[in-house]
């Protein structure tokens, strides 16, 4: 009578057992990681594949389970502990066989996801090695002046900054690298490997640092060079003060006195001219790292001191000889007026020239760099009226003694005021445009604090809707609304950050106070970005980690409610009652059997 159920209980244990032991040789042989990525992608691949067969050793072990339960149905009462006894070697060995599928799978796709991330690091490091190989390629490009060369050796400085900072990535890689080796042993992280990464990236890095060095040798030649030419400069002002002090009826001094003063002042002309010389001297090797149109600059501007040094030295003689001629005739009235008219010619050309230079106010001014160039060009053509403000109070001045000469001098005068009125209209003028361009760049540099306001309405509006948990639809809703919300983030933080870098021309342009306050009222900015921009980072890896929560949870309980309604199902089917003991006792171990199930 038990023959049968004994047989397919026999038949059903060795199928079983023949299974696991073919499963635990299929994974013993892939049970490495050692060798070539490829390989270890196919045994990777391989142990996925025997992991997705557990479901049908699954089915082998319930059709043991069916089986042991139909026999320990009908089998004498002394048979039923080896029966189960027997049962408990086949579920004890399926659950070593899963514990083995499992964790040899997840031994080697462990190393997988080491190796890979290791990969897109690396894959990062070097796209980062080639970008700063080709930024660095270049020779050194020449500059234009002082501001810019100082700015090009902090943009190098900015470089070897972030090529120093990479070290810590490089180091990490390093470390990756080795302990990948010691667990994979393939050629592509071994210390070869290991030492060409190193080596590359301190060649890079020599080559940053010899940039900044030979910018910093630039910039040290030209400070000192404008240094000496401020000294120059300020030596040039002292003089034109010191001539303008002995010109026209604004000296109080007596003619012989006069004439002595300008005398002295004669004096010094020959200090003044070898000063010149030996900053012509210094200006070749200043040259020589300018770029063309800086060299030019230079260039004019030595001549241009030159010829000031030497107007003042004519302008000095001219006075002396005029107040010899007042000491020696009464032909040094007519000399004045022709000297006078003269100057009032040479007086309005140089204002037509200057009106000339400059843009027209109605002309627009396209980018930031145009509008920084039409500031300093307004500014230029403010200073060099500035510079012509001795002049003016001469002319004043002469207009004065005129009236007291004994010729009919109207058209002279005329004249002078003529030039004086077209000079008060066109320093008028270029303050008015310089003050309009210094408040357009104003507006143009508070844009990126004005977008960044905007911004954290619309990143704290964000965090605020997505405080509480929200439901699976609205995770796809925000979810977007956060990426775009970072993107727009990192874009203000590059304009801020641009901003920041312009501290010298924010100076030039608005002062040590306003440019200080803006660049304060920037990094303050930075750093709520920074904060906010930190938070959506959180609350989206927050919302991701819940939206893969959503799926696992239905994937996992979809078996699990399967299983609980079969049982459901047997339990029902051996809920009626039975007549007598034996068939108690069989519903009992039925029962039992399907509980370990």
């Amino acid at each position: 009578m038990t023959q049968q159920p004994q047989e397919g209980f026999d038949r059903s244990v060795e199928d079983a057992q023949a299974w696991m032991k073919a499963v635990q040789e299929r994974l013993q042989v892939n049970d490495n990681t050692q060798g070539p990525r490829a390989a270890l992608e196919a045994r990777l691949r391989e142990t996925e594949k025997i992991c997705q067969l557990e479901p049908e050793g699954r089915v082998k072990v319930d059709l043991v389970l069916r089986a042991a339960e139909a026999l320990l149905a009908c089998c004498p009462r002394d048979q039923k502990p080896e029966i189960l006894a027997r049962l408990k070697d086949i579920k004890a060995r399926w659950e070593e066989t899963v514990t083995y599928m499992t964790h040899c799978h997840s031994r080697i796709e462990w190393v997988w996801l080491h190796w890979s991330e290791y990969l897109l690091a690396r894959d990062e490091f070097y796209r980062w090695f080639q970008k700063m190989t080709v930024t660095l390629e270049p020779h050194v490009e020449l500059q234009l002046g002082l501001k810019e060369k100082q700015w090009q050796l902090s943009h190098a400085q900015v470089l070897l900054h972030n090529v120093d900072s990479q070290a810590v990535l490089l180091d990490r890689l390093l470390e990756e690298a080795a302990s990948l080796f010691n667990r994979i042993g393939d050629p592509s992280v071994d210390e070869d490997a290991q030492k060409r990464m190193k080596a590359e990236y301190d060649a890079v890095k020599a080559k940053a640092q010899d940039r900044v060095a030979l910018l910093e040798r630039v910039a040290q030649e030209h400070e000192q060079y404008q240094a000496s030419v401020d000294e120059f400069q300020l030596w040039l002002k002292a003089v034109v003060e010191k001539v303008n002090g002995c010109l026209g009826r604004s000296c109080k001094l007596p003619i012989p006195h006069r004439l002595s003063a300008l005398q002295d002042i004669a004096k010094d002309f020959p200090r003044g001219e070898a000063s010149l010389q030996r900053l012509e001297e210094q200006s070749g090797g200043v040259i020589q790292n300018t770029s063309p149109l800086g060299a030019e600059k230079i260039t004019r501007e030595l001549e241009e001191m030159g010829k000031v040094l030497e107007k003042l030295r004519v302008l000095g003689e001219e006075e002396e000889e005029r107040l010899r001629g007042l000491l020696q005739s009464r032909g040094a009235c007519e000399q004045q007026i022709r000297r006078l008219e003269a100057e009032v010619a040479e007086f309005r050309a140089g204002l037509q020239r200057l009106a000339q230079d400059g843009p027209e106010p109605t002309e627009k001014a396209g980018t930031e760099d145009e509008l920084v160039a039409r500031w300093r060009l307004y500014s230029a053509t403010r200073a060099a009226l500035a510079s012509e403000e001795p002049r003016v109070d001469w002319l004043q001045a002469q207009l004065k003694e005129v009236i007291t000469f004994p010729h009919d001098l109207q058209l002279l005068s005329d004249s002078i005021v003529t030039a004086i009125q077209e000079y008060q209209s066109l320093k008028g003028k270029s303050t008015r445009l310089r003050n309009a361009a210094e408040t357009e760049l104003w507006q143009r540099f508070q844009r990126p604090l004005q977008g960044l306001q905007l911004w954290k309405a619309l990143a704290q509006r964000l965090l605020e809707v997505t405080t509480s948990l929200p439901d699976l639809p609205s995770l796809h809703t925000f979810l977007p609304q956060i990426e775009a919300a970072l993107a727009e983030s990192s874009r203000l933080k590059e304009q801020l950050t641009m901003l920041q870098l312009k501290r010298e021309v924010l100076v030039s342009i608005f002062g040590q106070e306003r440019a200080t306050a803006l660049l304060e009222q920037v990094a303050g900015s930075v750093r709520d970005r920074d904060l906010l921009h930190n938070s959506l980072l959180q609350r989206r890896s927050k919302l991701q980690s819940l939206l893969t929560q959503h799926k696992d949870f239905g994937a996992a309980f979809e078996p699990l409610q399967r299983k609980l309604l079969d049982l459901q199902v047997r339990v029902q089917a051996e809920n009626g009652l039975q007549q007598d003991l034996p068939g108690k006792q069989a519903q009992l171990s039925r029962l039992q059997v399907r509980g370990l199930g």
